[in-house]
């Protein structure tokens, strides 16, 4: 590990200025990630900015009925959090299918928001990786590819994104509150993670100084049926190859409001609007979820050794949603597949 320097803002407006004046330096909250990509090498920051002091713990009520939630709160803390389990279990249900009890005591919300992919090329830095080294390749294209995106890719980069809590935060429609030094702003959580396109190295649409304050969760709530599936290689710590966050809203046996997210099949969250239009007004069963799944990944595309996750994901999509509209949510303590 490469030497670096160490500060600790106790206020916000002192975080971000210490990270305006220096481009090397990085926040660090939990570190789970950060720490890793340092020992790798893939990170090497000069100067480490410490916010674990910054007023950021909080879960309090949004202005506008939601919920807000402090960048620094803690994974665990947030899904047991009562608030969150009785109007936002799709969210509780999802960060419990990530990680290690062990890295969810210490992650943050805000940290969640800027994992990094998990390609064994971008941590490997004896090899080619566009979102590491710009312009110097992407190995997965033709490599082991078995994890990587079938939607959103690019000819130079097919990472996915490796949270769960993100996917549900899309599907609920969040908001991502930032501070910098032109003041704060809100970003739509659609907005605020980007495809590769020719850009893989950036992750997000935060400016450099930027901090994350607070995720806001809306008013509007989906309580009564929702579902986090998540498959993966092994029921224990392991990211997804594919997951799905599914909300329906049901009225009179039809379907008034549907909400579907994918993770592990994208650079980012994966939502899908046009589809949700397409599930409102019809009848909650396999018919309907086969084609709304259909048309979730219409433009699919494998690379070789993930074509399977194709047929995997449209399986899924029709799983979660079954669960959504049956009421019965994929449990996280027993994580089988019924």
């Amino acid at each position: 590990m490469k030497r670096f320097s160490y500060v600790r803002a106790d206020e916000v407006a002192t975080a971000v200025r210490e990270r305006a004046s220096d481009p090397t330096a990085m926040f660090i909250a939990g570190g789970t990630n950060l720490l890793d990509l340092m020992k790798y090498h893939v990170e090497a920051p000069t100067r480490l900015i410490d916010i674990t002091r910054l007023p950021l713990r909080g879960i309090e009520a949004a202005p506008d009925g939601g919920l807000r939630i402090g960048a620094l709160v803690p994974n665990s803390d947030l899904a047991y959090d009562p608030q969150i389990e009785q109007r936002y279990p799709l969210l509780a249900s999802a960060i419990l299918a990530g990680a290690s009890p062990q890295l969810r005591n210490m992650a943050s919300t805000g940290g969640n928001l800027l994992q990094r992919t998990r390609c064994h090329y971008f941590y490997d830095t004896s090899t080619p990786c566009n979102k590491r080294e710009p312009g110097s390749g992407c190995s997965a294209l033709q490599g082991l590819n078995r994890q990587h995106a079938i939607l959103g890719t690019s000819e130079h980069c097919i990472a996915t994104h490796p949270s769960d809590m993100c996917v549900a935060l899309a599907a609920l429609g969040a908001t991502v509150r930032v501070a910098g030094t032109g003041g704060e702003r809100t970003i739509p959580f659609e907005e605020f993670h980007r495809l590769p396109g020719d850009a893989p190295e950036r992750d997000n649409n935060l400016a450099a100084d930027e901090l994350i304050l607070s995720v806001d969760l809306p008013a509007e709530t989906f309580t009564g049926n929702t579902s986090y599936l998540k498959l993966r290689d092994r029921l224990s710590y392991a990211f997804a190859l594919v997951s799905v966050a599914a909300a329906l809203r049901l009225d009179g046996g039809s379907i008034a409001e549907a909400r579907l997210a994918m993770g592990g099949v994208a650079h980012k969250p994966w939502r899908d609007l046009e589809v949700e239009a397409f599930l409102k007004g019809r009848q909650p069963d396999a018919a309907t979820f086969g084609q709304a799944a259909d048309r979730f990944l219409n433009s699919a595309r494998g690379f070789g050794e993930n074509d399977f996750k194709i047929d995997l994901a449209r399986r899924a999509i029709v799983r979660a949603l079954s669960q959504a509209a049956a009421g019965r949510p994929q449990s996280q303590t027993d994580k089988r597949i019924q």
